[in-house]
């Protein structure tokens, strides 16, 4: 059991719901925060259901008194969960939904970690945890704008783990793969939002276009965050699921070697977005 404070952004679905009941159910004092009201009631029901306690407040990232508020409470542990996807190809993407995509994942996420990250200061221990993305190491085509933004969160957090060291602080990243949440699928589909002018004329026809990867059973992950949060797991970076480990890193080595296109050829990962189902599973 632990008396430790962990707080969870965006704990209203996915990873950071699932993950705020695994830590309440070690005992921690959960505080797990959604970006919207209309959430919070569902979200203690089914913690009431488990038979388990959870503090659940408002806390929307991109919203500066909302992050204020949120310095006022005391925790041990900050799990940065939340963020969108806006999926498009990078000729395509509309201005409004790149800087969205970076306002939530990028700003919004370092501006309430600098918060807390002085409160651990202060108290001279305290942990970071980054819900990252194997988009934060690699980049596929159409999701340019997310894997960028967590290509960023990747930087902040590699400058905070030199920085905060110090200070007896610790920092540490999980990064999913393709998991199979929706998660992904909708950001295929983010398209559908933009302004009508926006589809008129793009390179790419996006309703042939799906997320070009099969994708995993999403329980191991809250798993992995779960047992990071609590020192089980000591690792700096943590991909998961563990079959995409060798993969992930051949992909980053490849482009030490990689030679400029000379020929004009659709690149397999383009092919197989127009050839995939939507929300295929991977068959392991």
């Amino acid at each position: 059991m632990s008396n430790k404070t962990v707080l969870i952004t965006g704990a209203g679905s996915g990873f950071g719901r699932e993950t705020a009941f695994l830590l309440a159910k070690k005992g921690y004092d959960v505080i797990a925060t959604t970006e919207i009201v209309a959430q919070i009631q569902p979200l203690k029901n089914e913690a009431h259901a488990l038979g388990l306690t959870l503090q659940v407040e408002k806390l929307d990232i991109s919203d500066e008194n909302d992050r204020l508020r949120a310095a006022q409470w005391s925790i041990d542990v900050l799990v940065n969960n939340a963020g969108i996807s806006e999926g498009g190809a990078v000729v395509d993407l509309p201005e409004d939904k790149l800087r969205r995509q970076f306002e939530v994942n990028v700003f919004g996420t370092i501006l309430l970690t600098q918060l807390f990250a002085r409160q651990f200061v202060e108290k001279k221990q305290g942990k970071i945890v980054f819900i990252s993305s194997v988009a934060g190491l690699t980049t596929d085509p159409f999701a340019g704008a997310y894997s960028a933004s967590k290509h960023a969160l990747e930087g902040f957090a590699e400058a905070l783990n030199s920085e905060l060291q110090e200070f007896g602080v610790q920092v540490a990243t999980v990064n999913p793969g393709p998991i199979l949440t929706g998660f992904n699928d909708r950001m295929f589909e983010a398209w559908t939002h933009w302004w009508p002018e926006d589809k008129i004329d793009t390179v790419f026809d996006y309703e042939d276009i799906a997320f070009p990867h099969e994708q995993f059973h999403p329980f191991q992950v809250s798993d992995i965050i779960a047992r990071v949060v609590s020192g089980e797991i000591t690792q700096y970076r943590n991909v998961v699921p563990a079959e995409i480990i060798e993969g992930t890193q051949q992909q980053m080595q490849e482009v030490w070697a990689r030679e400029v296109t000379t020929e004009a050829s659709r690149h397999p990962l383009v092919q197989k977005a127009y050839d995939i189902d939507p929300e295929t599973p991977n068959g392991c």
